[in-house]
């Protein structure tokens, strides 16, 4: 891993999202299946995420691919797994394709840790 990303694990409302500090670029990139879980509390966020993208635009496609980062990050069974990313202004975007009541606290959980 390099050595300027630092694993940390952030709870919001008692659940864990997975991230990485970027000491260089100084920013956070968020678990995209993490953020989706707190925000819709989905049995399966990484379906969610995956409809999700197929309902997008190419254009909005394009966007998210050159926004999102695969991280390797520690899954629920304890292996590390390449996991889709995004950095905070990514995941305020995220949040305006996602329906939920959490979306305004979310965002200002988020700001609290910039």
């Amino acid at each position: 891993m390099n050595n300027k990303l630092s694993t940390i694990t952030n709870l919001f409302e008692g659940k864990e999202i997975r991230s990485f500090w970027d000491a260089e670029k100084e920013e956070y990139y968020f678990s995209v299946v993490d953020v989706i879980f707190v925000l819709t509390d989905s049995p399966n966020p990484r379906d969610y995420w995956y409809r999700l993208k197929t309902r997008m635009t190419e254009e909005e496609k394009s966007e998210v691919s050159t926004k999102c980062r695969q991280l390797k990050m520690k899954a629920k069974d304890g292996k590390m797994r390449e996991t889709d990313t995004l950095d905070t202004k990514g995941i305020l975007r995220l949040i305006e394709s996602v329906p939920s009541p959490k979306a305004e606290p979310f965002k200002l959980w988020l700001a609290q840790l910039e």
